[in-house]
């Protein structure tokens, strides 16, 4: 694989259609986990993203190497007790090449303090990776429990990871 630097910043008006495009592809990959089929016009809910993209209390990250995307994070409750990351994606072509651990570090450590990440248990790949992006952040500080998934009584629940950073 090329070595690939990785530039993590703000998203922008201009990048708004790359992060929809993004963002097709991570619910493509977390239907695997989660299930649901695309909407009639081959699109997913966006809910989530449109949130990330016009409230003041979300921060919405594009990852890129020089001009080619490479994934994005979103992150809510900035205003909250703890931030939540709300949807992180790698695209395939640049997984396994340490730049998700570069990405989400850089991402945690622009708003120190509490942090809350959920993932699920059968994506043993992600399980692994928050693990290690725990320890990394808060040594053998961190917690992980079980949630039910709102609204999804049928979904297993979703594993939660909570540390805090300093500050």
């Amino acid at each position: 694989m090329t070595c690939l630097h990785a530039t993590v910043r703000p998203v922008s008006a201009a990048d708004h259609p790359a992060l929809e495009r993004l963002w097709l592809m991570f619910r493509h990959d977390m239907a695997e986990f989660q299930g649901g089929l695309p909407s009639p016009d081959a699109t997913y809910h966006s809910g989530r993203l449109r949130s990330a993209i016009e409230d003041d209390d979300w921060a919405a990250y594009l990852f890129t190497s020089g001009d080619r995307p490479l994934g994005f994070a979103l992150v809510r409750a900035l205003s909250g007790p703890a931030r939540v990351l709300n949807s992180f994606f790698v695209v395939r072509g640049a997984r396994r090449s340490g730049i998700g651990t570069t990405v989400v570090r850089e991402v945690i450590s622009r708003h120190p303090g509490p942090w809350e990440i959920a993932f699920q248990d059968a994506n043993a790949a992600a399980a692994a990776f928050w693990r290690r992006v725990a320890t990394h952040a808060a040594g053998d500080a961190w917690t992980e429990e079980r949630r039910p998934v709102p609204t999804r009584p049928d979904a297993p629940p979703d594993v939660w990871i909570s540390f805090t950073t300093a500050r």
